[in-house]
């Protein structure tokens, strides 16, 4: 039976890693992106990496100001921006924040729909009434909702790359997308020809082309003071630092709770040390002083 078990798990994992290589040729084959994501260094990288909660409150400023008035961030609670390992706002200004939204509820006793200002267990609302209306608006294609794109977008790491990866707990390959993609707008080489409405990107994963244009630009946003009441006039407002924080903040969007989650693996990784060395020990101590 556990011959049985091991030859089916090893035919399990070959099959995995047939389609992980059949993944990774078809992209390679495709030729995207045309330039890979350079790695990118985050606070919150590596098995003890934590987040910036001055970065996460810089990269919500800038999903509000500027992503927001395209992208959806349909799973994120106004309520999220106030726990700890996050942005991390006071209790006020998320209810402050949340009541500047309308969110439509109901239905009432009419059987009517309304709209009320928002609370804090309230969801980001969409700036679509629907898709339809997001891709007429759009050059026909729906801008796509950013609640997980910095763990849902990635260029795949291949052979042998992604076996260290295993070892360094490297995860950041989303985010470093979003970066390399934001800042990565160049005039198209002269041989090829874009279409109206289609701007020049050789980090897009599927194309060279894509119809967002260029987001931001340097100078284009003043960072609100901090919760701290620290101002961040000495934080870069370049492009580079734009993009670095609404990427960080998007990956905490993706993943709220990874600071527990690592806390928690640690914690988990220490007591199986212990619990090895103890049975070691106690089957060591038992069997001493028996004859085998």
């Amino acid at each position: 039976m556990f011959k049985l078990i091991t030859r089916l798990s090893a035919a399990a994992a070959f099959v995995i890693a047939g389609l992980g290589m059949t993944t990774v040729s078809a992209r390679a084959a495709e030729g995207f992106p045309i330039k890979k994501p350079e790695e990118v260094e985050w606070s919150f990288a590596g098995p003890f990496g934590t987040y910036d909660q001055q970065q996460l409150q810089r990269g919500f400023q800038i999903y509000r100001e500027v992503c927001a008035a395209c992208h959806s961030l349909d799973l994120v609670p106004f309520r999220a921006l106030g726990w700890e390992g996050g942005p991390n706002f006071s209790e006020e200004a998320v209810k402050q924040l949340a009541s500047e939204y309308m969110i439509t509820d109901g239905p009432d006793e009419f059987g009517d729909m309304f709209e009320r200002a928002g609370q804090p267990y309230d969801y980001f609302p969409s700036p679509f009434p629907n898709d339809k209306a997001a891709a007429f608006a759009n050059n026909g294609v729906a801008p796509p909702d950013l609640s997980v794109m910095a763990k849902a977008r990635g260029v795949t790491r291949g052979f042998p790359t992604f076996v260290f990866d295993l070892f360094t707990a490297y995860q950041e390959n989303g985010p470093d997308y979003v970066h390399a993609l934001l800042t990565g707008y160049e005039d198209p080489p002269e041989d090829m020809e874009v279409r109206p409405g289609q701007y020049y990107n050789p980090y897009y994963l599927y194309a060279a082309t894509l119809a967002m244009p260029p987001p931001l630009f340097d100078d284009m946003i003043t960072y609100a003071q901090n919760e701290d009441d620290n101002p961040d006039n000495d934080v870069p407002q370049t492009v580079d630092q734009y993009s670095r924080d609404v990427s960080a903040f998007l990956m905490w969007a993706a993943e709220p709770h990874m600071e527990t989650r690592k806390s928690m693996g640690f914690s988990v990784l220490a007591f199986l040390i212990i619990l090895t060395g103890l049975t070691y020990y106690t089957k060591r101590k038992v069997w001493a002083n028996v004859e085998h």
